[in-house]
């Protein structure tokens, strides 16, 4: 006959089961751990391949109209599909690739009207910005921005090459970049951050003509003039002229140039992307 165990008093069975989940919540927290880092990782590495695509399209080794392979990328970063392909959802919200049905993924290529549209967006952001800069800028923001100023002027002064050109397209974009970032608003800055992102190959076509260096520069000199000086208006009138006459370098150099074609003759070699 078998022996029943004596019922548990509530004390006793209360306690028995406060042991049994104690016991079971380091198992517990274990796997949600281990979940939680899966999670981490696949994202790290979704953000390396991201900013990787990202880096090629905007220095122009993939070109507006490339076409973007799935399975090439991936192997050449060392990567599965998966980040690839999550990292082309981000680059299209971004407004850099473009998806068709059956086609592919392809390095978006910017209308002239559109591009035309993002000049004038830019034109009212940093003419807001250069306003409120020259009104509060910071001693060492303003040593910052003449030290990129006198980079400029040392890069025209030793000629134009296409090193230079790389060299000032990087000072350039850093030289707006401190204007809009040095009034304090996130929202501003991730704003002009996508626009700029978006006129990167055809703004890089714009100073790729060795004449056009010498005057964007003088054009910054006079921004920096006027927002040392304090002067909010002549800063926001000086930022406004200069991002209005780099659309209309803009329009006139793209309208002598040929559409982009719409597939690459050959694709680039990407770095390899760390596993997290």
């Amino acid at each position: 006959m078998k022996t029943l165990n004596p019922p548990q008093s509530p004390a006793a069975a209360g306690a028995a089961l406060a042991e049994a989940q104690a016991n079971a919540v380091p198992a517990s927290a274990a796997a949600a751990a281990q979940v939680t880092i899966a999670l981490l990782r696949a994202h790290s590495l979704t953000s390396a391949v991201h900013a990787e695509i990202e880096r090629l399209i905007l220095l122009g080794e993939l070109a507006p109209g490339a076409k973007l392979t799935e399975a090439l990328l991936a192997d050449r970063l060392g990567v599965s599909r998966g980040p690839v392909r999550e990292a082309f959802r981000i680059l299209e919200e971004a407004g850099l690739v473009r998806q068709e049905k059956n086609r592919g993924v392809f390095v978006r290529s910017i209308p002239l009207d559109e591009a035309a549209e993002i000049y004038d967006l830019r034109a009212m952001l940093e003419e807001s910005a250069g306003r409120q800069l020259a009104e509060r800028i910071a001693p060492e923001q303003l040593r910052a921005l003449r030290t990129m100023v006198e980079q400029m002027e040392r890069l025209v002064r030793e000629g134009h090459d296409t090193s230079a050109s790389d060299q000032y397209h990087l000072l350039n974009l850093a030289f707006h970049e401190a204007l809009v970032d040095g009034v304090g608003n996130r929202k501003l800055s991730a704003l002009y951050r996508r626009l700029v992102k978006e006129l990167s190959l055809l703004r890089r076509a714009n100073l790729a003509y060795g004449r056009q260096i010498p005057v964007s520069v003088s054009e910054h000199r006079a921004i920096l003039k006027a927002i040392a000086a304090g002067d909010a208006d002549g800063a926001g009138r000086a930022l406004r002229a200069h991002v209005i006459e780099s659309k209309e370098r803009m329009l006139k150099n793209q309208s002598g140039l040929a559409p982009f074609a719409e597939e690459p003759a050959a694709p680039a070699a990407p770095r390899k992307v760390r596993h997290a």
